[in-house]
């Protein structure tokens, strides 16, 4: 251990000792000022060192051309994954306070309208509940540091970061699986409609003044909105779930830094669509449409619900002898 005399004279020799193994066959200049000043300049510069490593860009101690990715993820990611969580939250609080909700017209009839399968219900929650796991902890890993550290602490935001990154590891595996075989099982009941134009044209009936006021737009199995979060789903979960696997498992994949910088950015982007996306969803199914939340829960639904939202649907299984009601 150096004492307080020999501290400097160490890091200069360091210094020294760095600069002439950077300089890349000499070139380097001797510049007036701290010797310091002059490696980080060669370092910046793209001066490579000697390694014994084979690995790509293994001479060069940092990427710098990656930092302005790394800027981006920190002052605007992770922002956006805070404003799409609470942001959104916000807006339907508002929304529902000056609104009021979707209710039944002609109220409940107390006939249940088979809607999902016992399958379908279980595959719903596989997705869901890691999916609201992995924004919480994303939220946390990704926002954390400029959020939620000044407001509580270090320590405590270390403890927490641990412990999302385990719960986000691990949720990942049932959020991939749950999102893939959706992605294939329900896929022929999300298939666009010339019907669909007409559900956005009067946001879906939600709206409980003006001239949107009763509206009932028609709807096969799947309304427009429905069918727009299916294919978000789909499609930001692809790009979840793909740059997920590369940064779960770099041994396997063997990104460069590059590709490394590029999924973590990928993952943020297509995860704070996803969570804004979700907080939609989750609002319109289990507060805005009275009787909706059923339908996850029992696979179950009231059948004045089914006629006022998915009218095309109830008439079709009507028509087909596919109607069926739960037993008393």
């Amino acid at each position: 251990m150096f004492s307080n005399a020999l501290k400097p004279l160490a890091l200069l020799a360091v210094m020294l000792f760095s600069g002439f193994a950077l300089a890349n066959g000499g070139e380097i200049a001797p510049q007036a000022g701290n010797e310091a000043d002059v490696v980080w300049q060669a370092i910046q510069q793209g001066a490579e060192g000697r390694t014994t490593s084979l690995s790509e860009h293994h001479p060069q101690l940092i990427n710098s051309y990656d930092l302005g990715l790394l800027d981006l993820r920190n002052n605007w990611l992770s922002y956006g994954m805070f404003a799409a969580l609470f942001g959104m939250i916000a807006v339907f609080i508002a929304f529902i306070a000056i609104n009021g909700i979707s209710k039944l017209s002609n109220g409940f009839s107390g006939k249940m309208v088979f809607r999902w399968s016992k399958t379908d219900v279980f595959l719903h929650w596989l997705a869901a509940v890691p999916c609201l796991l992995l924004i919480l902890t994303g939220l946390v890993l990704l926002s954390g540091k400029f959020l939620i550290e000044p407001v509580f602490g270090t320590s405590a935001f270390a403890g927490m970061a641990g412990v999302s990154k385990l719960v986000h590891d691990y949720m990942a595996i049932p959020f991939m699986l749950g999102w893939i075989i959706i992605s294939i099982k329900w896929a022929k009941n999300q298939i666009p409609a010339k019907y669909d134009i007409d559900w956005f044209m009067v946001v879906g009936g939600y709206i409980n003044f003006g001239p949107f006021k009763g509206k009932h737009p028609h709807a096969g199995f799947a309304n427009a909105g429905e069918k727009l979060f299916f294919w978000a789903f789909v499609l930001f979960g692809l790009v979840i779930s793909v740059s997920g696997v590369i940064l779960l498992f770099p041994n396997l994949v063997e990104p460069s830094r590059s590709l490394s910088m590029l999924a973590l950015i990928a993952h943020g982007l297509a995860a704070i669509v996803l969570c804004a996306f979700s907080i939609v969803h989750i609002f319109m199914a289990t507060v805005m449409s009275e009787g909706g939340v059923d339908c996850m829960v029992s696979g179950y639904c009231d059948e004045n619900w089914a006629i006022q939202h998915h009218d095309l649907w109830f008439d079709e299984i009507k028509a087909n002898g596919e109607l069926k009601y739960m037993d008393k």
